[in-house]
C-alpha cells in the first residue's frame, strides 16, 4: 500500500479582527494595531461616574484637547504590554549589572565631597519627584480617551516608578548599603528650601482636573529637569572624579529620551488634527506658558544648588 502526502493551503476567512477590518480593509495587520486600535469601550456603559454626573466612564471631555479620531495618534514605539515589558526589563537589567560594579568598588560612596553633596541634597530627593510625576502619569492612564493614550500614560506611569527605584538603589549604593542617605532625602525633600518650588509644584499638578494638562505640565518640568541634572551632569562627573554618577545617570538619560518619542508625537497630533488642531494650540501655548515659567524656577533653584556645589564644573 503506499501513500501519497498532498499539503492544502486553508486560506483564513479574514486576516484580522473586525474593528481593524473597518478601519483598513481586510489586511495582515501589525500585534500592536490588534492590541489597541478601538479596544476602549464607546457604548453601553452601565453608570456614570459618582463624583461627576455629566461625564461617562470614558469620556473625551475629561481634557480640552481633544483628537477628532483618538486613534489618529499611535505610539512611534509600537508599545503595547509585550514589546514594553521587554524592553523595560533589559533596561533595568543592564542597570543592575552596572549598580552592582558600583556597589562591589563602593564608588558613590567614594566621589569627591562636592559630587556627595550633589548626591545628598538634589539628586537622590528627585525619587520623590518622580512619585508625584507618577501619580500624575496614572490620571493619564484613567481619564485618557482611547487606548492608544491610555495605554502610553499607563506605560508612562510604571516608568515612573522605576525612575524612583533606580534613584533609590542609587541611593543605597551611596549609603553603602544602608538607607541612611534615603532617610536625609526625604527630609530635604519636605523642608529642603531649594526644593520646595519643585514639590510646590508637582503636588499642584497633581490635583489638575485635566488628565492632558497635568501630563505637559509635568513634561514641562522633565524638559527643563533631565538635560540639566543627569545629561548636563554627565561630562563634568566624568571629568571631574564622580564617573560612578556618569554611570548611573546614563539610564535616565536614556529614559528621558524615550520619553519624548511618545509625547513628541501626541503633541503634534494635536496640533495638527483637522477639527481640534487650532483650539489645541492655543491650549498648548497657555500651558507652556503657565507651568513653563514655573518649571523654570522650580529646576533653577535646583541648578543654583548644584553651581555652589560644584562651581565651574557644573557649566560644563
Amino acid at each position: 500500500m503506499q501513500y501519497e502526502l498532498r499539503y492544502k493551503v486553508i486560506e483564513p476567512k479574514r486576516q484580522t479582527y473586525q474593528n481593524i477590518i473597518d478601519r483598513f480593509g481586510d489586511q495582515p495587520a501589525t500585534r500592536y494595531q490588534e492590541a489597541t486600535l478601538d479596544i476602549e469601550p464607546r457604548e453601553n456603559f452601565h453608570y456614570r461616574p459618582t463624583w461627576i454626573q455629566d461625564r461617562e466612564l470614558y469620556d473625551e471631555k475629561y481634557s480640552t484637547l481633544r483628537l477628532t479620531d483618538p486613534y489618529s495618534y499611535t505610539d512611534p514605539r509600537q508599545f503595547y504590554y509585550t514589546p514594553y515589558v521587554t524592553n523595560r526589563a533589559a533596561l533595568h537589567d543592564e542597570f543592575g549589572k552596572t549598580l552592582a560594579y558600583v556597589e562591589e568598588r563602593d564608588l558613590l560612596a567614594k566621589m569627591p565631597e562636592p559630587w556627595r553633596a550633589v548626591m545628598a541634597s538634589v539628586i537622590v530627593p528627585l525619587r520623590h519627584y518622580e512619585s508625584g510625576a507618577q501619580l500624575v502619569s496614572v490620571t493619564g492612564a484613567r481619564f485618557a480617551y482611547g487606548t492608544s493614550l491610555s495605554q502610553c500614560a499607563s506605560f508612562a506611569a510604571f516608568d515612573r516608578i522605576g525612575n524612583a527605584q533606580m534613584i533609590s538603589r542609587a541611593g543605597i549604593a551611596f549609603g553603602s548599603g544602608t538607607a541612611d542617605v534615603l532617610t536625609t532625602a526625604k527630609e530635604e525633600w519636605m523642608n529642603g528650601e531649594h526644593l520646595q518650588p519643585l514639590r510646590r509644584l508637582v503636588e499642584e499638578i497633581m490635583v489638575i482636573d485635566d488628565w492632558a494638562e497635568g501630563l505637559l505640565a509635568i513634561d514641562a518640568i522633565d524638559r527643563r529637569l533631565y538635560p540639566v541634572m543627569y545629561h548636563g551632569l554627565d561630562e563634568a562627573a566624568l571629568m571631574g572624579g564622580a564617573g560612578a554618577y556618569s554611570l548611573f545617570a546614563q539610564y535616565l538619560t536614556t529614559w528621558f529620551t524615550d520619553q519624548r518619542k511618545w509625547l513628541d508625537a501626541l503633541i503634534k497630533a494635536w496640533v495638527g488634527d483637522p477639527e481640534h488642531g487650532e483650539a489645541n494650540t492655543a491650549v498648548l501655548d497657555r500651558i507652556e506658558s503657565e507651568w513653563g515659567a514655573r518649571a523654570d524656577e522650580a529646576v533653577g533653584a535646583l541648578t543654583a544648588v548644584v553651581r555652589g556645589h560644584l562651581g565651574e564644573a557644573a557649566e560644563a
